[in-house]
Parts: C-alpha cells; structure tokens; sequence
C-alpha cells in the first residue's frame, strides 16, 4: 500500500502528463510524443489508485483489468482504420453507461445515506447530474456508431416541436431534482430511475437530429461529454485525478468541437442541443450538365503534363487504404521535379484527423500537408487536383446553394484549379446524401474504380 501522501503526489504527476499529452497531440510532430505521455500517466494513476490507502481486494481489481485490457487489445488489432470513428462513438457510450452505474451504486452506498445536511445534499445533486449526463452520453454514442457504421440513416430526424419537447424534458428533469434531494432512504431511486430514461430519450432525439455530413463534429461532442461524465463520476467518488482527468477531456473536447463548428460555418449552440445539421426548407438546386470519364492513361498523361499537383484525400481514400501506393506516386512525381502537397479539409473522413493519421501511417511528410484554409489561395493558380474518394468535402453546393443540406460548409475550393480528376467507385453522393455539381463540371474528369487499384495503374503508366 502508498501512502495518501504519496498518491496525492501520483495523482499530481498523472495529471502533468496528461496536460504534456493533450498538448503534444496538437501538432503531427509532437503527437506520438503526447501518446507515451498519456500511456506512462494512465498506468501511474491505475496503480496509484490500486494500491492506495483504504483500497481491498486488488487481485480482483488487476484480473478486472487484465480482462478488459485483453479485449481491447483485441478488438482494436480487428478494427480498421475506416472504422475508427464507430470504435470511438461505442467507446464514449461505455463512459457513459460508467457514470450511470457509478451514480447508483454511489446513491445505494450506505455511507452517502448516513450523510446528513449541506453535504448530503451537494453529494446527491453531483449523483443526479452525474447519471444525467453519463445517460445522455451513452444512448447519443451509440446513435452515432449507428449512423457511422450504416446500422441508421445518415439523414436528420426532424419533427415539430423538437426543441420544446428537449426543454420540457430537462425542466422535468431539474424537478425530478428536486424530488430525489428530498427523498429519504433509498425511495430517492424511483426519481433516479424516471430521469435516468428521460435522459436516455434525450440522448437519441438529439444526435438523431443530427445530419450525417455534421458527424465528425458530433463525434468530438460525445468526447466532451464523455469527459463531464467521467468529471461527475470523480465527484461521486471523491477521486481528485478522475475529477481532473475528465475536465481535461471535456474542456478539450469542447474546444476541438468550437474549433470544428467555426471551420464548418455551424452554431455550436446547435451541436449542444440538436439543430445541427437541420435541412433548410427551400428547394435544393437541381444539379445539371455532363459527366466526362478518363482512363488511368490520360491520369497519368495529366499528371506529367502538370508542374503543381494537389491531392484531396477522402474516406474512400481510407476504405481503399491508398495512403500507401498514393505516397509512391507522389515520390515518383516528386523526382520529376514536380509541385505535389496534400490538403486536409477539417471534418475529412468520419472523426477529427482521420485523414492526417492515414498519411502520417504512410509516412507522408508534414510539410506537404496543408489545412483547407491554407491551399485554398493556391488552387487558382494549380495545374491538376486529384481528389480520390472525398464528395462533401469539395462539394460547390456549400457556396452555391442556400438550401443544400451542407449550405455554409467552408469546402475545398478544387473547381478552381485549372483540371480536376474525381476518383470514385460510382457517382454515388456522399455520406451528407447530397448531389456534388463538381462532378459536372467542364474542367472535372472522373475516373472510375477503386482507388487503390487506380492509383497503382497510374503509377504505371508514369513509369
């Protein structure tokens, strides 16, 4: 066993570490860096929290986690890179479903029923929100691994009245309050039990109103309120570094999720509670014109008669796991002595970053990794664009229609440059469900199949 003192002096080292680590994914440099600082400040707090002063029954506590620890490490060695962001989503829902439990077993702890006065009261309104926000956090992950992995549509579920029926929920909600504070005994649970469903119904209505293009920014939502939930849960439990752990998580993935509202032109008022990504009422302009095919020959010839080159990864991309072969082709034009930087929209792909982590694994340098913002000046004045498997994300409907469901989307402004090839499998739309006008377009050429094997073929005839 450590002493108080010296875990105290753990948990103090365990939350620099995870201020290190949050500050050292912020950049692609420092970022594997932050990882080992969050591994190596994970394990003190587990240990320091195990075998600390009060603490029984440790064996049980390690084959516990030597249980959970096997199944993660299983599960992510079976999951794709394209199914991160539906790992993510069910893993904020078993933080949540945490809460929820941690929440009544704190409730029915004869300990709390022997407080008496101010502190029983503060403890069983930090129960109470705890287990409101772990519900919310659990059903709303899961409705969102459910439209990310396709088990539910993408499309937004709007109805009349929503946004009354989510206050009068949480007003109900704030008297069920009031009732649990003033219940004696374990009567409290029935007050639990009714707001525990209240906020399981408020978790699923608010990401189902959510629109399958506005997903990522969700997904980074769901990690702040996996934080709070985790915050809440430390309060219940009088653990200091959970408590500061979980803030951490939540305040950062707060921020992130401003961050991403901003680059999307969306209210993050919205995100919170459930407008985000509602379909305007006016009629979407109808997308007309014709489609021109190119064959891996004429790809090929159009990349060695261009000097500056840009390509637009997308979640095709990652379905393809092209980031390899596509790193090769751009070393091959790089010997030529041709211009050749990737650009990275904010919300490409299903989760933040998601691009930026496939071509950091195929070890494609930083410094031509370009954000949205950065390239978009550079277009006008670039040769050919190669975007392979991104729809939304280059969609012209975000400047050009104020009813498309993606109207005020900042999107990479590819149709400005001079040629632009789409590689696609079809002409299928993307996951917002919406038609991309760039397709049609008189300098847009699109070539067919998967981009893997594209690329592989182009590479060859550059050969």
């Amino acid at each position: 066993m450590i002493s108080s003192q010296l875990q105290l002096a753990s948990y103090l080292l365990a939350s620099i570490l995870f201020i290190l680590s949050l500050g050292g994914l912020s950049s692609q440099e420092s970022a594997r860096r932050g990882v080992w600082f969050g591994i190596v400040g994970m394990i003190i707090a587990v240990l320091s929290t195990i075998f600390g002063e009060g603490i029984e029954g440790q064996a049980f506590i390690i084959a516990a986690i030597a249980v959970g620890g096997l199944i993660g490490i299983l599960v992510a060695r079976k999951v794709e890179m394209t199914s991160m962001p539906q790992l993510v989503a069910i893993l904020h829902s078993f933080v949540g479903l945490a809460a929820v439990l941690v929440g009544y077993g704190s409730y029915l702890d004869p300990e709390t029923q022997s407080l008496l006065g101010a502190d029983r009261t503060i403890h069983l309104i930090e129960i109470f929100i705890g287990v409101f926000i772990g519900a919310i956090t659990f059903t709303g992950s899961i409705v969102a691994w459910g439209k990310l992995d396709g088990k539910i549509g993408s499309k937004p579920l709007l109805y009349p009245g929503r946004h009354v029926v989510n206050i009068l929920l949480v007003i109900g909600s704030v008297v069920l309050c009031y009732f649990f504070v003033q219940a004696l005994g374990i009567d409290g649970m029935y007050p639990l039990y009714i707001m525990t469903a209240i906020a399981l119904f408020i978790g699923v209505m608010l990401v189902m109103a959510i629109g399958g293009a506005d997903m990522p920014v969700v997904v980074s939502m769901l990690n702040s309120y996996s934080g709070w939930a985790a915050a809440a849960a430390g309060f219940m439990l009088g653990n200091d570094l959970l408590i500061v752990t979980g803030a951490l998580v939540g305040s950062s993935g707060a921020i992130l999720s401003i961050i991403m509202c901003e680059a999307m032109n969306r209210s993050f008022w919205s995100v919170i509670f459930g407008g985000f990504g509602a379909t305007p009422t006016g009629e979407a302009l109808e997308v007309t014109g014709d489609v021109t095919a190119a064959d891996h020959a004429e790809v090929a010839q159009m990349l060695k008669d261009a000097e500056s080159v840009v390509i637009v990864p997308g979640y095709g991309m990652a379905v393809a796991k092209a980031q390899y072969p596509i790193y090769a082709m751009v070393e091959q034009l790089q010997a030529e002595g041709k211009e050749v930087r990737f650009a990275i929209h904010p919300v490409a792909g299903r989760l933040p970053g998601h691009m930026n982590v496939l071509l950091a694994e195929a070890n494609v340098p930083y410094d031509i990794v370009q954000e949205m913002d950065e390239i978009n000046d550079d277009l006008p004045d670039t040769d050919l664009v190669l975007v392979i498997g991104a729809n939304d994300i280059v969609n012209p409907s975000a400047q050009d229609d104020p009813n498309s469901p993606i109207a005020g989307m900042p999107v990479i402004e590819v149709w400005k440059a001079k040629q632009v090839v789409v590689m696609k499998r079809s002409m299928a739309t993307g996951y917002a469900g919406v038609q991309n006008p760039l397709f049609f377009k008189e300098n847009t050429d699109m070539l067919y199949g998967d981009a893997k094997d594209s690329v592989l073929k182009i590479s060859a005839e550059l050969t």
